[in-house]
């Protein structure tokens, strides 16, 4: 056998590749690493177009508003309630997912991972369908389970990408994915919205049809990644290392960025600022459209169909780009273009100058999320990736806590002034750029590549 594949095949994601990433490199004869086929990478992606259903229709459009509206029936604690119980979920995530992360890479358990939280975040949301008028307990214990369970799949799914993709197309490859995943969240919430016209067209009540959307929604997401778990491979053999408890694990690692890789540790702060504030375009984006621009339920509908178009352009052919200009050019200029944004979206009177700020944002959205991830997995040691995409995780996931929270109080502090949140949520995007222009990529690579010679672990892959 060639020692540079492992069993199944594949070429040996533990092997680094050449320094360069930040350059505009040569162009491989494929993006993808040897013994990497279409289908795999197709039901990679498919992963993606599975999870976005979740997000578009429970997270954004129909189970938040439900359950403030119907469930909690208007009180004003409601969307605290839905917060908190989203924040608790983003809190477990972050505290869980290093050590989760660790024992994936230790025993080779990348697929059980996936193959679990999946499971919890179907189950989950089915059980969503449950949930009528008062059930309020009921409907935040489940809601908190499945965004829990989302966040790990999307960590456990991100993880297989170093060992799918060569170095020098990690952003075309993730941008794949990302603008695939936009499709499937499109997907998903129009025919929710065409069970939500039925049903009232009928004259039933929300609560005579959202449950069905539950279930239509947790069903979409089952069968769309049934491709990931009959295709996708392990992506690289256990390390062998013998993890630490979970809040051991999450210290031991922070503090390993801190001495090994220092460039990997700033790109994780770089992400959670600018995560922030996509965290907040993404889910206050339809209150901003209601209460700053008086937009109604139609406008807004078809304004979150405006921006997941424009996303899944930005996140395809940006990860084209990266791979050409450089990973840290190319997220400025995103972070750039979400500036521009901010300022364009602020001094918007009139729907069109409006219309224009979300495209620019849907573009820079898709954009700016996949090339973080692409970046992630360049840095990430091969044999570890699970665990560096779970760093990635928990900075992901104090952006989504920070970012919205930070817009409330704002609101709250200018006595209901949108516009002056929105134009301080920029200061995210401004900060992000600040670490950026701190890391260096190449010096990045060299910490990866010797980490790689360091472990034993990886040694050992090498040899399969």
């Amino acid at each position: 056998m060639n020692e540079d594949r492992d069993a199944s095949g594949r070429a040996d994601a533990s092997r680094p590749e050449p320094s360069g990433a930040d350059r505009a490199p040569a162009r491989a004869a494929s993006p993808l690493r040897p013994g990497v086929g279409r289908r795999e990478i197709w039901s990679w992606a498919m992963y993606d177009f599975a999870n976005s259903g979740y997000t578009t229709v429970v997270l954004t459009t129909v189970f938040n508003a439900y359950f403030v509206g119907v469930v909690a029936a208007g009180k004003s604690w409601g969307t605290l309630a839905l917060t908190a119980a989203l924040s608790l979920s983003y809190l477990a995530v972050m505290l869980w997912m290093p050590g989760l992360g660790a024992r994936a890479d230790a025993h080779a358990g990348h697929r059980r991972l996936l193959f679990a939280s999946t499971a919890g975040c179907v189950l989950a949301t089915a059980a969503l369908a449950g949930v009528g008028p008062g059930d309020i307990a009921l409907g935040l214990v489940w809601l908190a389970l499945s965004n829990a369970c989302y966040c790990i799949g999307e960590s456990a799914v991100a993880s297989f990408l170093p060992g799918l993709a060569r170095s020098e197309a990690m952003g075309r490859v993730s941008g794949w994915g990302w603008s695939f995943g936009y499709f499937g969240g499109m997907l998903a919430l129009g025919l929710s919205l065409w069970v939500a016209a039925s049903a009232e067209s009928r004259g039933l009540a929300a609560q005579e049809y959202v449950p069905w959307i539950m279930v239509l929604t947790a069903v979409l997401f089952a069968v769309a990644a049934l491709p990931a778990f009959l295709w996708l491979r392990e992506p690289a053999a256990g390390t062998g290392r013998k993890p630490a408890a979970m809040l051991s694990q999450l210290r031991t690692a922070w503090r390993e960025t801190r001495r090994d890789f220092p460039d990997f540790r700033r790109l994780l702060l770089c992400i959670a600022c600018y995560q922030a504030g996509i965290a907040v375009v993404i889910t206050l984006s339809a209150v901003y459209a209601t209460e700053a621009m008086g937009f109604g339920m139609r406008e807004t509908m078809l304004l979150v169909f405006l921006v997941n178009i424009a996303a899944a352009a930005g996140a395809f052919g940006f990860g084209y780009l990266q791979d050409r200009i450089g990973h840290r050019r190319a997220l400025t200029l995103t972070l750039l273009g979400w500036i521009v944004m901010v300022l364009v979206a602020v001094s918007a009177r009139s729907v069109p100058v409006f219309w224009s700020a979300a495209v620019l944002a849907g573009l820079c959205m898709g954009s700016s999320q996949s090339a973080g991830r692409a970046m992630v997995g360049v840095l990430a040691p091969a044999d570890r990736p699970a665990e560096f995409f779970a760093l990635w995780t928990f900075a992901v996931q104090l952006a989504a806590v920070v970012g919205p929270l930070s817009y409330g109080v704002l609101v709250w502090v200018t006595a209901g002034n949108h516009r002056a949140a929105l134009l301080a949520t920029g200061l995210f995007f401004l900060a992000g750029l600040a670490l950026l222009r701190r890391l260096d990529f190449e010096r990045g690579m060299r910490a990866r590549d010797a980490a790689a010679h360091r472990n034993p672990g990886a040694d050992q892959a090498s040899a399969a």
